[in-house]
């Protein structure tokens, strides 16, 4: 219920409104005063709800939040803050020299499918899926000259306090298995 309020206030607001208009057409057709003022209590909450989702950031919100200033770093060509949520060094090595074979145009989240957060673990795990487009252009030599490429995006992130850690990412093609720009980031 927690999860709902927080994350979803319109579906609060909605399942509120409707029983508070349905106690109030209840006090219209029987005349009884509590109903009536039960009605306009759980109309009143409406505000209250989207006050309590407004002031509270869940570990999904955060997570969309760092994945859409990640896209923001790339997008500027900022590797040193693209990597910088990387936990492992050889994984952050790994990304940076990605990173720096390319010049990047644009770089955008165009979908996120899904963010789970796995509660029983310790720390605390978040698998994400998403879906970006990039405009690139190869650095030295690379035949690719801003070219607009959609990729499917896999990362696993790890809860490190009040931040978000990525564990492991993985870049693949939207459609298909890993191509020749699918290196696992992972290191494998």
């Amino acid at each position: 219920m927690y999860r709902l309020l927080v994350e979803e206030p319109l579906i609060v607001s909605l399942m509120l409104g409707t029983m508070g208009l349905g106690l109030l057409y209840g006090w219209l057709r029987n005349g009884n005063k509590h109903v009536a003022m039960a009605g306009l209590i759980l109309v009143a909450l409406i505000p209250l709800a989207w006050l309590i989702a407004g002031q509270v950031e869940t570990d999904r919100e955060q997570i969309e939040r760092l994945i859409y200033e990640l896209a923001d770093a790339v997008e500027r060509n900022d590797h040193d803050t693209a990597v910088s949520v990387i936990a492992d060094p050889e994984l952050e090595n790994l990304a940076r020299l990605e990173l720096q074979n390319w010049t990047f145009a644009l770089a955008k989240v165009t979908q996120i499918n899904k963010i789970r957060v796995i509660e029983d673990t310790y720390p605390t795990q978040a698998d994400v899926e998403m879906v970006v487009k990039v405009r690139v252009s190869g650095k030295g030599g690379r035949g690719v000259q801003n070219a607009q490429i959609p990729r499917k995006l896999l990362l696993t992130l790890e809860e490190d306090g009040d931040d978000w850690l990525i564990t492991e990412y993985q870049h693949l093609p939207v459609v298909g298995g890993p191509d020749q720009f699918s290196k696992r980031g992972s290191g494998s």
